[in-house]
């Protein structure tokens, strides 16, 4: 019987691991894959979260409603600064990121007026 090396994360971020799925054989490096399980979970999640931010402001544009893309275009930056805080963006990423899809809402906008 082969025992699986990494198991799915449940729903909760919190990830019970327990001795038979690690390869670690001293407590520290048992605690550290322990870790490292959680934080992975935690950053796929983070990272999904600003995946899908990203393309509900793509959808929001090429729909061409402008009211509808400054409001999401607020939630996309929001989740654009909270990314850079936990550490999954490069600050200067994000500010990029804020400049293009700014620039598009403002193309949007004056192309509806």
């Amino acid at each position: 019987m082969t025992v699986p090396a990494f198991r799915p994360a449940p729903i909760s971020r919190y990830v019970r691991v327990t001795r038979e799925f690690l390869m670690a054989n001293h407590v520290s490096s048992l605690k550290r894959a322990r870790q490292t399980v959680t934080r992975t979970a935690v950053n796929r999640a983070n990272k999904s979260k600003l995946r899908s931010a990203l393309r509900s402001m793509r959808e929001s544009l090429t729909a061409g409603d402008s009211k509808a893309a400054t409001v999401q275009y607020r939630a996309t930056v929001s989740v654009l600064d909270k990314s850079v805080q936990k550490g999954v963006l490069h600050k200067n990423t994000a500010s990029r990121y804020k400049g293009r899809l700014n620039a598009r809402v403002k193309a949007l906008a004056t192309k509806a007026a």
